[in-house]
């Protein structure tokens, strides 16, 4: 059983920065593939990026691309996501995610562990 737990989150300022980091223990972290998602009030959980578990193949979703960066360190069982220049849109909670293979994935029902969130709020 693998355990999530996610932190970084905040209140910053619209063109800021935050670091999202994802914790992981309980299993073997550099077998799983690691997603991000997020989740707006009111809207459903959407795909923000995703990384395979050696780190070779990631994907973001288009309006982040440019400015969030997906990283991991398989040492250190902790994935993360950079995020740049942020917009009042980008306010959400953000999961981090987990799947029982080593292959990235945008879909959030082939995720098999989630943390808790972290809420990040941009404001204008």
């Amino acid at each position: 059983q693998v355990q999530l737990v996610e932190s970084g989150g905040g209140l910053v300022q619209a063109g800021g920065s935050l670091k999202l980091s994802c914790a992981a223990s309980g299993g073997t972290f550099s077998r799983y593939g690691l997603g991000w998602f997020r989740q707006a009030p009111g809207k459903e959980r959407e795909f923000v990026g995703t990384i395979s578990a050696g780190g070779a193949t990631i994907y973001y979703k288009d309006s982040v691309k440019g400015r969030f960066t997906i990283s991991r360190d398989n040492a250190k069982n902790t994935g993360y996501l950079q995020m740049n220049s942020l917009k009042p849109e980008d306010t959400a909670v953000y999961y981090c995610a987990a799947r029982a293979s080593t292959f990235s994935s945008s879909i959030t029902s082939t995720y098999n562990y989630w943390g808790q969130g972290t809420q990040v709020t941009v404001s204008s």
